[in-house]
């Protein structure tokens, strides 16, 4: 896997919003809950484009850069990034969608890191975001269908959250390591978590390696979404391997713990920024900080082919000034 060193490059500001279900877990405090997954809408896709559209213009006003922007980089669930294309179709700055899955928010601050390092632009948003009734709608069945959940099943968390990329900020994004796709034969749309722990497994050691480190090197490592028994399989891979981790959380399972929603955990690409400025960040607890988003690629089409999942999981390691 491809690994390397950024100089340059700083998360400036971030800004994030969520419902009231995503305060049950360990974090309790965003930058603005909304009161329902409606947010004043029509239907749940134009609530979360309303979701995005608050998370831009806030970063942009506190930043002063609504003249300033040189881009956008994001991605979320919907097919074909619809939604946030929605979105982007009200502003005039260039725009990039990705699409890792859950793994969409380090693969934008990746992209738009190495524009930010190599001086191409000065100034850029990440963004991503996801929705409970339109993923759950999109991967599984709808919510109003009121199917039974499996206890191995994560349920997507509803919010979104985004970062200005800068030259100067309160975060130095250090290290990257672009991940590869892994597919362990799994074909279970309701067990996203065994799907992608051995892709976090693979990315964990391929940087560890890559950089010459040890896991105590950081105070903390995060995974984005594996969910309890996602995160139970990814200590197991590693502990084959002669590697322990003290100093480990998943987001997911921060997000949405088992007493509140009897299931593994949360989903979505926001699970990991919500948690990470909303809980972590603002603990200064920690300073040096690995995240492994992770990301199952998949589409409804192939899982009813009973096609076997491929998943992904990027690194990105930051350091708290």
């Amino acid at each position: 896997m491809v690994s390397y060193k950024f100089n340059h490059v700083f998360i400036k500001d971030w800004y994030s919003i969520a419902t009231p279900k995503e305060t049950l877990g360990a974090v309790k405090k965003y930058n603005q809950i909304i009161p329902d997954n409606y947010f004043g809408e029509k239907t749940y896709e134009r609530a979360e484009a309303k979701m995005q559209r608050v998370v831009i213009d806030n970063l942009l006003k506190r930043n002063d850069l609504q003249t300033k922007l040189d881009l956008i980089i994001g991605g979320e669930l919907a097919n074909q990034l619809a939604i946030l294309n929605m979105t982007m179709s009200k502003y005039p700055y260039s725009y990039l969608g990705v699409y890792s899955a859950c793994a969409s928010f380090n693969e934008s601050l990746i992209i738009l890191g190495n524009l930010i390092d190599s001086k191409k632009i000065k100034n850029g948003l990440c963004l991503t975001s996801s929705h409970t009734e339109v993923a759950e709608r999109q991967f599984r069945y709808p919510i109003e269908y009121g199917s039974p959940r499996l206890k191995r099943s994560t349920m997507t968390a509803t919010g979104s959250s985004g970062v200005i990329l800068s030259t100067e900020g309160k975060i130095m994004v250090t290290k990257a390591t672009i991940g590869s796709s892994v597919n362990y034969g799994i074909s279970d749309a309701n067990n996203m978590g065994a799907v992608m722990a051995p892709a976090a497994a693979k990315t964990l050691m391929a940087h560890l390696k890559n950089f010459k480190e040890t896991p105590d090197i950081y105070d903390l490592i995060l995974t984005g979404d594996l969910g309890r028994i996602g995160s139970q399989l990814f200590l197991e891979i590693l502990k084959k391997n002669n590697i322990k981790l003290t100093n480990y959380y998943d987001a997911g399972s921060l997000l949405f713990r088992e007493k509140d929603f009897n299931n593994a955990g949360s989903s979505g690409p926001v699970s990991l920024p919500l948690v990470l400025f909303n809980k972590i960040i603002p603990s200064k607890k920690y300073k040096n900080i690995l995240l492994l988003a992770t990301g199952a690629l998949h589409s409804p089409t192939l899982v009813n082919q009973h096609e076997e999942i491929p998943s992904i999981c990027h690194a990105v390691s930051l350091e708290v000034l």
